[in-house]
């Protein structure tokens, strides 16, 4: 499979498979997302998803793959470092807010960063018609979180707090977005980094949610919060797995905002699994997120 993916690279059906990658890792990656911010504290949601996907991954990362080059081990140490700071961001985001307020602003502060990104490292540049599309999703984005912020009044006291950590995800989602690009395409083969990375990022979390669970008055039973964890690992590997296979096939940048339409699913996640308030103004910004994310498609 390495062989013909790699084949694909650069041509249209790798550009048509990227686009369909994009798109799957755009609904899980909202998927992702509602079940670290669930029921069970995101901590230690995050602790079990990345335990979960690290063991999985293990065994294809030491018998399965090829063993990575040896400039790679810089790669992963880059990538595990980038990802731990995104992840603290992210729960502490989640811990705040709510998740139809933190997860728009996250994704929206990502596109335009990355796209930038994908400039500056890999020399793509977008046509005047695709900036307008990156426009009209961010404004979708915002928008929705700006909507949710002023007519959501649970927890309001910490929604200042959760935006501003909000932003800061984002922002590292961009940059991890641009750096696990470069990694993957720094790879002979693209499953290598796959397989390794997920096992070298399932370290560190796991720790801290261990530590952070011996120390809880009432900590939740074991069993649902581990098949949380084996659950978002199944969905981690796909959901990654799928937009880092679509920046190695076609354009970063592309790709990038394409997953941004993660969006609107996480709103009709939001509505239909976790009970939050959605209305006919937040379908109509989830809809300008769609468009926004079509015109970067066919804009080029």
């Amino acid at each position: 499979m390495s062989d013909w993916l790699i084949s694909l690279e650069g041509t249209e059906a790798g550009r048509t498979l990227a686009m369909a990658l994009a798109l799957l890792a755009a609904l899980l990656h909202a998927v992702f997302g509602a079940l670290q911010k669930g029921r069970h504290d995101p901590w230690l949601s995050r602790g079990a998803i990345d335990a979960s996907y690290g063991l999985m991954a293990a065994p294809f990362a030491l018998f399965v793959v090829p063993w990575p080059a040896p400039h790679m081990w810089t790669i992963f140490a880059g990538a595990f470092a980038i990802h731990l700071v995104y992840k603290v961001l992210q729960a502490l985001a989640y811990t705040r807010g709510a998740y139809t307020v933190v997860y728009p602003v996250v994704r929206g502060t990502g596109p335009f960063f990355a796209v930038i990104g994908a400039y500056l490292i890999f020399g793509e540049v977008f046509a005047p018609l695709q900036w307008l599309g990156i426009a009209v999703l961010m404004a979708g984005i915002f928008g929705l979180a700006l909507y949710n912020y002023l007519y959501l009044h649970d927890a309001r006291a910490t929604l200042g707090p959760a935006l501003g950590f909000a932003v800061a995800t984002g922002l590292f989602v961009a940059l991890y977005t641009t750096y696990d690009a470069y990694g993957i395409r720094s790879a002979a083969d693209p499953f290598t980094f796959l397989a390794w990375f997920f096992m070298i990022d399932g370290a560190a979390m796991p720790l801290y949610a261990v530590w952070r669970y011996a120390r809880m008055e009432a900590p939740p039973p074991p069993g649902p919060l581990a098949l949380r964890g084996v659950t978002g690992g199944l969905v981690a590997f796909a959901s990654f797995g799928s937009i880092m296979l679509a920046t190695r096939l076609d354009k970063v940048g592309e790709a990038a905002v394409l997953r941004e339409t993660s969006t609107v699913f996480a709103a009709l996640i939001g509505w239909l699994v976790l009970k939050e308030t959605v209305g006919p103004r937040r379908i109509a910004l989830m809809a300008l997120i769609a468009l926004g994310a079509v015109i970067v498609e066919f804009g080029g």
